[in-house]
C-alpha cells in the first residue's frame, strides 16, 4: 500500500443529457466504484452521437464531473420541524412523508384544495413533472402548480398559441446552419446556449454572407459579433419590429401569397402598422433609421432568416406582444416551416418543454390541453380514470400570484421541488415575507445551499443529474433521456419517487370510495407511457414514441405519431396550422413603453443577465472553482460617464435601490452598457451575498397574457455606499467546506461577497482560493472570532500580524511551506477604508514570498485583477494581449496558447482582444 487516496476499481459509461440550457446536449458520463463502495462521476464529455451538439460541450458541461464530485452541501436525509423556532431534525423517510400528506390533507379539509400550491421546475424530468401534475389537478383538484418556466418561457409559450394556436418552435438546430440571415433578439447566445452558438459560428465562417442582426440594449459578446448591433433602449422592441414590418409593406417585400393562402388579421396589423415609419420607430428605440430599415432590408431580402431570442424578449410585462411583433415578420415574408426559416424561441432550461408538454402550468392541461375547455377537461378526466367534473375549471395562480397569494394567507401551504424561489423571484422582500408566513412549506431539492431551503418544514432529499432516470425536451422539441450513472447518495430518492409516495398516502385520506387509483406507474418507462397516452392525436403526438424507440434509435423529435419511423423537423412546412381553420394569426402589437419608467429619483435602467460560466442561481455551477475565473465577484457594471457624473470610481461599493428594495454591489465601469444603463449578474444569491441578490430591486409586475413578470428591467438609483469598515479576508482550502463556514456571516454585514477563485496550479482536490468582501461598520469581536474559526487563521508560527486596535487595523497573512519555499495560505484585511488588494494578488497568484514577510504588510498599492479568459486552458487576458502585441490573430492564440479551444466560449471575447487597438 502506498498511502495514497484509493483509486477506482470499477468503471462504466452511460449516454445522458446535460442538465443546465435547453440546448439539451448530449453526454458521456464515466462513473467508477473507488475502493472505499462510493460510487463517482469521474469524467464528462460531450456525445458525439446526440444530433443536438455532436460531442460539443459549453464550460459548464465540461464541469459537470467537479461539480458532482463532493457531497459537501448534499441534502442526504429527510429533515423535519414542528415549530418554526426550533431547527430541523434528521428523521426517516415514512415519518417525513406521512407528515407531508398528513398536513396537506388537513389543509385541505379545512380550506379546499386551492389552500395548497406547487412550485416546481424546468429542471425536474418529464416523469416527475407528470406525477406532480397529476397530484395537484387530479387528485388534489387544485389548479395551483406552477413552474419556474413561468420566469423564462410563458410569453414565448403565449404567443405561439396565439399565433400558430399550439405552443413549439416551429423550427429545428439544423436551420441554424442553413439560415442567411439570423435575427438575434434579446439573446446573448453566446453565453446562454454557447453551443449552439458554436453551430452558428461555424456556419457563418463557411459562408461570409451570411448576416447577424443582434438587438440587445447592451454590446454583449454576441452583439460583437454581429454585422449590426441594433442596440435600443431597453423594452422597445414591439416597436422596433412594428418600423421594420413598417419598412417591409412599403417596398413590397411581403410574401403575399402566403399571406393570403395561409393568415388571417393582416388588415388589421397593417393599419397599426402606418404610424410605425422607420424614423418614428427608430426614434422611440434610440437607434439610427438607417439601420432600422437595413435589418429590415436584410431580413425581407433574405431567402432564409431565422430568429433566436430568449429572456430580453420574455421577461418583460408586454413580452407577448414582443414575441408576436417577431412573429410577424416571419408570416408576413412566408419565413416560417422551410429550411433555415422561422421564430425560433430558445428554452432557457434543460426541461422546460417538457413541462409544457405534460401541462405542469397553472394555465393548461397535459399535452397543450386548456383547463378553461370543457371538452379538453373530459378527455384528460377519461385517460385518467377520474370522476367528470373532478379537474378545476379554470387556470391556477401563476408563480408571481401564488407568492402573493401565500404572503396574504389565501394559499396556506406550497411544495417546492427543485427551484430556489428565494433568489428567482421578483421582489425578494415579499418572498421571504410570503415563505415566512405560510403555514406548511416543504422543500425538495438536492442541495443544502439554497436561500429557499431555510424556510422549510420538510426538507425532502432528492436525487439529482447523474443519479436519476427520464426524459428531458430541448429547444427543437427533440425528446432524449436522461439516465443514472452513479448510485443515489445517502436517502436521496428521484423526485417522481417522493411525489408518487405522498399521492399514495393522500390518496388513501381523500380518493372518494370506488375512485380507480390514479398512481399504479411506478417506473419512470410506466410514467411516460402515460404522458405519451395522453399526446395522442394532439398536436404533440408522441403515440409512437417510447424508451424502448429511444434505446435503439436515440433521440427524437416531436410530433411523432404512431406509425412514424420519426419525428418532425419543422412544423408548418404545409402551411396549416394548428388552429381551427388551419391558419395562422396577426395580432396588433402596439408599442407600449417598459412597466417602471425612470424618473428623477430613480433615473437608471437596471438590466440583468448572465455570466458566461455560471449557470442560474449556481447550486452547481458554484461548487466549481474554475467557472469563477472569468468573472470571480458580483459587480455593477455602469458606463464610464455616467460614474464620472456621480463621482463614483471603479471598484466602490455603490448601493442600487428601487421602490421595492436596495443591494450593495461592487462597481465595475463598462462601455458595454449604454448611458443611463446599470447591468448585474442574476447569479448572486443570499449564498455569496449580504442580500438575495439583483432581484431584491426587481418589480412583480407581469404580462397581462403570459403571467410572465418583467425580470429584465428596474428603474434605479446608484450611489456610493459609505461604510466605516472594511475587510478583506482570503483562505485556501477546501471550497466546500469554506463557503460552509463562512455562509452565514454574510447577512450581518452591510456589504459581504464571497467567491471563489482557482489555484494558479489545479490540484484537482477541490481546493481553492476563498475569498470574503465585507464592509459594515465596526464588526463586534465575536464576528470577528467566528470569521477567525471559520478561516482557521489563528495565530501560530507560520501566521504574522500587525493590529492597531486605536485604528482598528489588522494585518494577518499566514505562510505554508512548499517545496522548501513560503507561500501565502491565508489573508485577512481590515481597516477603515478598502485595501489589501496587491496582497490577495500576491496570494491568488501562489508564487514563493521573496524577501521580508514583513513586507506584506507595507504594499497598498491597487493592482488590477488579470481577467482569466479561457476557464478550459486557464488563459489570462494579460496572456492574450502580449500574444495580440506579437501579431497573434484568432488561430495563432489558439495554436500557441490553447484558448479556444476546448469548449470554445470564449471565442467571442478572443476575437474582441483581436480586433482592439494593440495597447503599448
Amino acid at each position: 500500500m502506498d498511502g495514497g487516496a484509493p483509486g477506482p476499481v470499477r468503471g462504466r459509461t452511460v449516454r445522458s443529457t446535460c442538465c443546465y440550457c435547453g440546448v439539451g446536449c448530449g453526454v458521456l458520463v464515466h462513473g467508477a466504484r473507488d475502493a472505499d463502495g462510493r460510487e463517482r462521476i469521474t469524467g464528462v464529455e460531450g456525445d458525439p452521437a446526440h444530433p443536438a451538439n455532436a460531442g460539443r460541450l459549453c464550460s459548464k458541461g465540461l464541469a459537470l464531473a467537479d461539480s458532482a464530485r463532493s457531497l459537501q452541501g448534499r441534502l442526504l436525509h429527510p429533515q423535519l420541524r414542528g415549530d418554526r423556532a426550533q431547527p430541523r431534525r434528521r428523521v426517516d423517510w415514512g415519518l417525513a412523508l406521512d407528515t407531508v400528506a398528513e398536513r396537506l390533507s388537513r389543509i385541505v379539509e379545512r380550506h379546499g384544495p386551492d389552500a395548497v400550491a406547487f412550485y416546481l421546475s424546468g429542471q425536474l424530468l418529464t416523469e416527475d413533472y407528470h406525477v406532480f401534475n397529476k397530484l395537484a389537478k387530479g387528485l388534489l383538484r387544485t389548479a395551483n402548480i406552477d413552474t419556474n418556466s413561468r420566469l423564462c418561457m410563458s410569453a414565448a409559450v403565449t404567443a405561439y398559441r396565439l399565433a400558430f394556436g399550439a405552443d413549439g418552435p416551429p423550427a429545428c438546430y439544423e436551420d441554424l446552419e442553413l439560415a442567411k440571415t439570423v435575427l438575434f433578439a434579446g439573446s446573448n447566445a453566446a453565453y446562454a446556449h454557447p453551443v449552439l452558438f458554436r453551430r452558428l459560428e461555424a456556419a457563418k465562417a463557411r459562408d461570409p454572407g451570411v448576416r447577424w442582426i443582434v438587438v440587445d440594449p447592451r454590446r454583449t459578446d454576441t452583439a460583437a459579433m454581429a454585422d449590426l448591433h441594433l442596440q435600443v433602449q431597453p423594452g422597445t422592441d414591439v416597436a422596433l419590429f412594428n418600423g421594420m414590418l413598417h419598412h417591409l409593406v412599403w417596398e413590397g417585400l411581403l410574401d403575399a401569397d402566403f399571406i393570403e393562402a395561409h393568415t388571417t388579421g393582416f388588415p388589421e396589423l397593417k393599419r397599426l402598422l402606418r404610424e410605425y415609419t422607420p424614423r418614428m420607430a427608430a426614434e422611440i428605440c434610440g437607434i439610427r433609421a438607417e439601420d432600422l430599415v437595413t435589418a429590415a432590408e436584410w431580413f425581407g431580402r433574405s431567402p432564409a432568416a431565422l430568429s433566436l431570442y430568449c429572456m430580453g424578449l420574455n421577461q418583460s410585462v408586454h413580452g407577448t406582444d414582443k414575441n408576436l411583433a417577431l412573429i410577424h415578420l416571419h408570416l408576413a415574408t412566408g419565413q416560417v416551416g422551410r429550411p433555415g426559416a422561422g421564430p425560433f424561441s430558445l428554452t432557457g432550461q434543460p426541461n422546460a418543454m417538457g413541462g409544457r408538454e405534460v401541462g405542469g402550468m397553472a394555465t393548461m392541461l397535459a399535452a397543450h390541453r386548456d383547463l378553461d375547455d370543457s371538452a379538453h377537461r373530459a378527455e384528460v378526466e377519461a385517460l385518467w380514470q377520474l370522476a367528470p367534473g373532478t379537474l378545476p375549471d379554470r387556470p391556477g395562480l401563476a408563480a408571481v400570484e401564488l407568492f402573493e397569494a401565500l404572503r396574504a394567507g389565501r394559499i396556506k401551504a406550497v411544495w417546492i421541488a427543485c427551484t430556489n424561489p428565494a433568489h428567482s423571484m421578483p421582489d425578494l422582500g415579499l418572498v421571504r415575507e410570503a415563505l415566512q408566513r405560510a403555514e406548511f412549506v416543504v422543500v425538495q431539492d438536492a442541495f443544502a445551499g439554497t436561500d429557499t431551503v431555510s424556510f422549510a418544514d420538510v426538507l425532502l432529499p432528492a436525487a439529482t443529474w447523474g443519479e436519476k432516470d427520464g426524459t428531458v425536451t430541448n429547444s427543437e422539441r427533440r425528446i432524449s433521456r436522461v439516465r443514472a450513472a452513479v448510485a443515489r447518495p445517502g436517502e436521496a430518492r428521484p423526485d417522481w419517487w417522493i411525489a408518487r409516495e405522498v399521492a399514495l398516502r393522500l390518496e388513501a385520506r381523500l380518493a372518494a370510495p370506488g375512485a380507480a387509483p390514479l398512481f399504479t406507474a411506478a417506473t419512470p418507462a410506466a410514467l411516460f407511457d402515460e404522458h405519451r397516452a395522453l399526446t395522442v392525436g394532439r398536436d404533440l403526438d408522441i403515440g409512437g414514441l417510447d424508451y424502448a424507440v429511444l434505446e435503439r434509435d436515440g433521440p427524437q423529435q416531436w410530433p411523432f405519431p404512431a406509425g412514424a419511423a420519426r419525428g418532425q423537423a419543422r412544423r408548418y412546412g404545409d402551411g396549416v396550422f394548428a388552429t381551427p381553420d388551419g391558419r395562422a394569426r396577426f395580432h396588433p402589437t402596439p408599442y407600449r413603453p417598459v412597466a417602471e419608467p425612470v424618473s428623477a429619483r430613480y433615473p437608471l435602467r437596471l438590466l440583468t443577465g448572465r455570466l458566461r460560466d455560471q449557470w442560474h442561481g449556481m447550486s452547481r455551477t458554484g461548487r466549481v472553482p474554475h467557472l469563477f475565473a472569468h468573472c470571480p465577484e458580483p459587480a455593477l457594471r455602469m458606463h464610464p460617464d455616467d460614474a464620472a457624473r456621480r463621482g463614483l470610481q471603479a471598484g466602490e461599493l455603490v448601493r442600487v435601490a428601487s421602490k421595492r428594495g436596495a443591494l450593495v454591489l461592487p462597481l465595475e465601469l463598462s462601455d458595454e452598457v449604454a448611458s443611463g444603463t446599470v447591468f448585474a449578474a442574476m447569479h448572486w444569491s443570499g449564498q455569496h451575498l449580504s442580500c438575495g441578490g439583483v432581484n431584491e430591486v426587481s418589480l412583480p409586475a407581469v404580462d397581462a397574457r403570459s403571467r410572465q413578470p418583467e425580470l429584465k428591467h428596474a428603474a434605479v438609483r446608484v450611489e456610493k455606499a459609505a461604510f466605516g469598515w472594511h475587510l478583506l479576508a482570503a483562505r485556501r482550502g477546501d471550497a466546500l467546506a469554506l463557503h460552509a463556514a463562512l455562509q452565514p456571516l454574510l447577512r450581518d454585514c452591510g456589504y459581504a461577497g464571497l467567491a471563489l477563485h482557482p489555484c494558479a496550479e489545479s490540484t484537482g482536490d477541490g481546493r481553492a482560493w476563498m475569498v470574503l468582501r465585507a464592509a459594515a461598520e465596526p464588526m463586534p469581536a465575536a464576528w470577528m472570532q467566528r470569521l477567525e474559526d471559520a478561516l482557521d487563521l489563528g495565530t501560530g508560527p507560520d501566521t504574522l500580524e500587525y493590529r492597531d486596535a486605536r485604528r482598528g487595523l489588522l494585518r494577518r497573512v499566514a505562510w505554508r511551506e512548499d517545496d522548501g519555499s513560503s507561500r501565502i495560505e491565508g489573508v485577512l484585511w481590515a481597516d477603515a477604508r478598502p485595501g489589501g488588494d496587491a496582497l490577495l494578488q500576491a496570494a491568488l497568484a501562489d508564487r514563493p514570498w521573496t524577501g521580508p514577510r514583513l513586507a506584506a504588510f507595507s504594499s497598498t498599492a491597487t493592482v488590477a485583477r488579470d481577467p482569466m479568459v479561457c476557464v478550459c486552458r486557464q488563459v489570462s487576458e494579460s496572456q492574450i494581449r502580449a500574444a495580440v502585441r506579437d501579431g497573434a490573430d484568432l488561430a495563432a492564440l489558439r495554436t500557441r496558447l490553447g484558448c479556444g479551444t476546448v469548449c470554445g466560449s470564449c471565442t467571442p471575447q478572443l476575437l474582441r482582444l483581436v480586433a482592439e487597438p494593440v495597447r503599448a
